[in-house]
């Protein structure tokens, strides 16, 4: 029976409307999925590590001037300094460098390997929000005997391609390098205490030797008593590293970031600045071929008008009637829906090949959220539209 309905209502489908509808669909849902999947697997050029839509963090600095070297002035941070950093629009939150008030010297050995480092050093530590490596060792307690480390990754760099090289010595993955223990002695307050120095991670954000917070206020409060800790740096996180008023703040105050910080910072906010334009093209022109579809449904549904009059008078349920309807509704939908997910994917292995070229260490991001937002999109639609076109029918009541 359902075939003799359809049979009877496919006389007024125009092809042109609907391969209208097809078309620019299929255009944007392609814009959308491949905008998203852009975004993520171009965002670790820019974070490294980092996860997804992370914030965004400034290593700020005081500058030193060559006139403020020579008389010795202080380019530590003020209570003051801080507070009125805190209070400008730009700023989500800060994280203050607590630096060791005590000495530290570090030993390292591999015998086997021929090599013997030691050398006097320095600690510092940040409040654990604002690292970024992951370990399940980041932790310290009083009576504890290993010190978990971070270092730079760069440190390691200079190693590999600049010491071992030169020396014909063997080069040290990160792998290797967690599992040598670092012989780490304290001294201060008449005191002297013995530790080992357990490397956990390798950081891309801060550039110095990293302790656990914890390890620091309890080292700190042991080796040097009654000493204030004046912080020469501080973490800040921003909402919006391309606000005017965030380097205008920084050239007034005299103030530096680390490294390209702040350039990295605005390229990862215009990335997802444009990554929205984008997308936002791609959901108008979706909504336009959805629109598109309900002129040529509504259309189509008036042209056989007196048709499912007669045949919801005849006895045909609505649901019936609007089988037909709802069939080619949701072919189109999952039509489009495959067929953008497969052009997607054939223009992410262009791209991915020309990005791999450029940076072989680049992890890609994962398929599967794009596969996903393109499903849900088409569940959206598919729903929508079938409960418009029953709507319509039970009009006709």
């Amino acid at each position: 029976m359902n075939k003799l309905v359809w049979k009877l209502l496919r006389r007024h489908i125009s092809i042109g409307q609907l391969a209208g509808f097809f078309l620019a669909s299929l255009f944007g849902m392609t814009v959308i999925l491949l905008s998203v999947q852009g975004y993520r697997d171009a965002l670790p050029l820019f974070t490294a590590e980092d996860s997804f839509m992370r914030h965004d963090y400034l290593v700020v600095t005081k500058r030193i001037s060559t006139i403020g070297s020579l008389t010795g002035s202080s380019n530590t941070f003020t209570p003051e300094d801080i507070q009125d950093l805190k209070e400008q629009s730009f700023t989500r939150s800060i994280g203050i460098f607590t630096p060791s008030l005590f000495d530290v010297s570090a030993g390292v050995g591999m015998e086997k390997a021929g090599i013997r480092l030691s050398t006097d050093m320095f600690f510092e530590s940040v409040p654990d929000r604002y690292i970024d490596v992951s370990s399940s060792q980041w932790t310290f307690a009083p009576g504890d005997s290993i010190i978990p480390i971070i270092i730079p990754r760069n440190y390691l760099n200079l190693y590999n391609f600049g010491f071992a090289q030169s020396r014909n010595l063997p080069k040290l993955s990160e792998g290797v390098m967690e599992l040598i223990q670092m012989q780490v002695m304290l001294h201060g307050n008449g005191q002297t205490q013995h530790f080992q120095g357990q490397i956990v991670g390798f950081s891309n954000r801060l550039n110095t030797i990293l302790v656990p917070q914890s390890f620091m206020n309890w080292a700190n409060q042991t080796f040097a008593p009654g000493r204030e800790t004046r912080p020469s740096r501080v973490i800040v996180e921003v909402s919006n590293p391309a606000d005017a008023s965030l380097a205008d703040y920084f050239q007034q105050h005299h103030y530096e970031t680390e490294g390209n910080s702040l350039d990295a910072g605005k390229t990862t906010y215009f990335l997802r600045l444009t990554t929205g334009v984008v997308t936002g093209i791609g959901l108008f022109i979706s909504v336009l071929s959805f629109y598109i579809l309900m002129l040529s449904i509504f259309l189509l549904l008036q042209k056989n008008a007196a048709k499912l009059e007669n045949l919801l008078l005849l006895g045909y349920s609505a649901t019936q009637v609007s089988r037909p309807y709802t069939a080619l509704t949701v072919g189109l939908s999952l039509a489009v829906w495959l067929l953008s997910t497969g052009l997607v994917w054939s223009m992410r292995n262009l791209y991915l090949h020309a990005l791999q070229t450029l940076f072989p260490t680049l992890e890609t991001g994962s398929f599967l959220p794009t596969w996903i937002t393109g499903f849900l999109l088409t569940v959206l639609m598919t729903v929508l539209n079938c409960w418009i076109i029953r709507r319509k029918i039970r009009s006709l009541c």
